[in-house]
């Protein structure tokens, strides 16, 4: 049987970091298992679907490296599919037509309640049996819901307004093997009649999910452990249907650093803040992998390596907690590896790069190799390369003007005469030449050191003087040094 996963977002704007985790590993297992992986788009909430929301979800999938198969399946092209099977069920005596209104169950569930606060009250006045009768009526008033009319109850006008909904089973438990949770379930009396259709006469979630899973053919579903409650509602439809259910893997939900469910206060939720923030697919990819499934001790993944890998018994029971530093400590190792035009080129979409001019472009050009070494993300780099951007003349604050005092300029000036010289403008004879200099003034690098970085770079943060030289090349570098030496004059 040829394995059939899928990944089922509901557009919400953009591609939550969740759910990005959930279609990795959907799409992992089925290559791992040489199946297919399909897309589904759960879009029946018209005014939140917008083309805007879709198109956001679709790009955040594209930009993670997440390949489907088959074209997306559009859930709310499928509704007439979802009335048929309703009708299905009704015909075969598994649903069946309600006609309680929305106001008697606000009203039964009110009840309910007012009675749970009523029997506090009264076990707190000592009436201790009077407090068991009115819990015993809030527990039957707040349970399940069972619809009167389940049993052929006949309502005095047939053609009112009405929902269909699932007849639960009444006995019995509702169980299954989950391949992260175990054997788990509920009983059926805690399962209540679903509704199946609306009153307008479109499709719940509930349905048009299993008529899609079904008819997609989908045989592994892994999902967010928060619908593990679902899979008990919606395995009494595959029972009705006489339909083979597919095998589940509920995945604890990602925790934020606190140990606290995921949430906007801890930071960047959607996959594309991420981009923005500087990370590469490929390591986010790897992080997400590892947040959460486990193979062994290794922690650098390759995708070669995870969809040989890849199973459902390494995934954890527990949640696992968002960490950043870890996440920075895996893209560093990726932007090593990664192609020094195509780091180029990411650094060219981060605002205002584009906008600088070719001189500033080939220097950071030029950087690239030294910086990627030296950085944990895209903007990483950005900040590194900060003083490559300088407009001159560098204008020096107090303290760093105390360095660029008149020794140190005419060191400088005696400098500038070596350095405008030199034929090979690369690190290793730019080291010998600031090392033959200090020999020949009979200084160390700190004599002539924190003068020369400051008029090359402003005091921003750098690498060493030589690496600092080769990067803005040749004539920015006389050009500099040569800004301070006339400024002083």
């Amino acid at each position: 049987m040829t394995v059939v996963t899928r990944f089922a977002p509901s557009p919400t704007g953009y591609l939550h970091i969740g759910g990005a985790r959930t279609a990795l590993f959907n799409w992992l297992y089925a290559k791992a298992k040489g199946g297919k992986f399909l897309l589904r788009i759960e879009d029946t909430d018209r005014e939140r679907s917008t083309t805007e929301a879709v198109d956001a979800l679709l790009a955040g999938l594209q930009w993670m490296g997440i390949e489907w198969d088959d074209p997306p399946v559009y859930q709310h092209e499928r509704a007439n599919r979802h009335r048929e099977v309703a009708e299905a069920l009704i015909a075969t005596g598994h649903a069946f037509r309600c006609y309680v209104t929305q106001e008697e169950l606000t009203e039964r569930r009110e009840a309910g309640q007012e009675k749970r606060v009523a029997a506090k009250a009264a076990e707190g006045a000592g009436n201790v049996e009077e407090a068991a009768q009115l819990r015993a009526q809030a527990d039957e008033l707040l349970a399940a819901y069972r619809s009167p009319y389940r049993d052929g109850a006949v309502p005095e006008n047939s053609s009112a307004p009405h929902v269909v909904r699932l007849k639960a089973p009444d006995q019995g438990r509702i169980s299954f093997t989950d391949a992260v949770q175990g054997d788990v379930g509920v009983d059926a009396a805690s399962i209540d009649d679903l509704v199946l259709l609306r009153a307008d006469g479109t499709p719940t979630y509930m349905l048009a999910v299993v008529v899609d899973d079904h008819d997609m053919g989908v045989t592994q579903i892994i999902r967010g452990d928060d619908h593990l409650t679902n899979t008990y509602r919606q395995l009494p439809i595959y029972s009705a249907m006489k339909w083979t259910a597919p095998n589940f893997a509920h995945v604890p939900l990602i925790h934020g650093p606190d140990g606290k469910k995921l949430s906007k206060r801890h930071g960047a939720l959607g996959v594309e803040a991420y981009r923005e923030l500087g990370y590469l697919p490929e390591s986010l990819r790897n992080y997400l992998l590892r947040l959460g499934w486990s193979h062994g001790d290794d922690e650098i993944i390759s995708d070669t390596q995870a969809m040989e890998w890849f199973d459902l018994p390494g995934l954890g029971r527990s949640p696992a907690r968002l960490d950043l530093d870890k996440l920075s400590h895996i893209n560093a190792h990726y932007m090593t590896m990664a192609d020094d035009s195509r780091l180029f080129s990411e650094l060219l979409k981060l605002d205002g790069m584009s906008e600088l001019d070719d001189a500033v472009l080939k220097r950071v050009k030029t950087a690239i190799s030294g910086l990627k070494a030296r950085s944990s993300t895209i903007c990483d780099m950005r900040d590194q390369a900060g003083f490559l951007f300088d407009i001159r003349p560098i204008e020096l604050s107090g303290k760093l003007r105390k360095k660029v005092d008149d020794e140190a300029l005419e060191r400088l000036a005696r400098l500038r005469v070596l350095l405008s010289e030199i034929s090979d403008w690369s690190v290793d004879p730019l080291e010998a030449t600031l090392s033959g200099f200090c020999a020949d003034e009979g200084i160390g690098m700190g004599k002539i050191g924190p003068a020369l970085r400051a008029a090359l770079t402003g005091g921003a943060p750098s690498p060493d003087l030589s690496v600092v030289l080769y990067w803005l090349g040749q004539d920015e570098t006389l050009a500099r040094i040569n800004d301070q030496i006339t400024k002083a004059a």
